[in-house]
């Protein structure tokens, strides 16, 4: 279900975070990425999360991988585009404090992947997960992504979410929800969002 690359907790105190939906968000939308070779940042989130970093935010990815549950990618694969994704990132100084992904499709695939599951967004499992596992607070933080399930996800536990017109978030805000306006945003794309995130 996951792959932090944090450690537990322990007494730390509690890190405010930004949890961020992967595909369409930080990398170009590409149907089922299988290939390191193809992952492609969207420009200006390397820069973006450098500057969400260094205003004390924890990063943490969280993607839904069904890829995985269809046989298109296999665990190793993603392992694989995850270390590329940060070793780009540790040249810029950067370091995400946990990658956590679902590998599940509730109707496509075999087992054990196939079927409901908790950590698919827009359930909030991941979430949960990673505020238990790195020791996050709700309070200040955010998460960000090109779907409404990611943004469900945060409602989910309380967070306020952005939507990104990049990926599928363009078509996909036409479907906001009104009741949604009081807690969600809608900007072009990563780096934008950087005044509303900290502000």
């Amino acid at each position: 279900m996951t792959a932090p690359s944090g450690s537990s907790a322990g007494a730390r105190p509690l890190r405010k975070a930004i949890l961020l939906d992967r595909d369409g968000t930080l990398n170009e939308e590409v149907h089922y990425l299988a290939d390191p070779e193809r992952f492609q940042w969207i420009p200006g989130s390397r820069e973006a999360l450098r500057t969400l970093q260094d205003a004390g935010f924890a990063l943490v990815v969280i993607t839904n991988q069904s890829g995985i549950a269809q046989g298109l990618l296999t665990e190793a694969t993603l392992e694989a585009i995850h270390a590329r994704m940060q070793a780009d990132l540790a040249r810029d100084g950067v370091r995400l404090a946990g990658i956590y992904h679902c590998p599940h499709h509730p109707r496509l695939g075999q087992a054990p992947w196939c079927g409901p599951c908790e950590c698919r967004k827009p359930k909030p499992g991941l979430l949960l997960q990673a505020q238990a596992e790195l020791g996050l607070t709700w309070e200040g933080s955010w998460i960000v992504g090109d779907s409404l399930r990611d943004v469900e996800a945060g409602r989910a536990v309380g967070l306020p979410g952005v939507l990104v017109r990049t990926g599928k978030g363009r078509r996909q805000e036409t479907d906001l929800p009104p009741e949604w306006a009081d807690t969600t945003y809608v900007v072009d794309d990563l780096a934008s969002a950087l005044p509303i995130l900290l502000g």
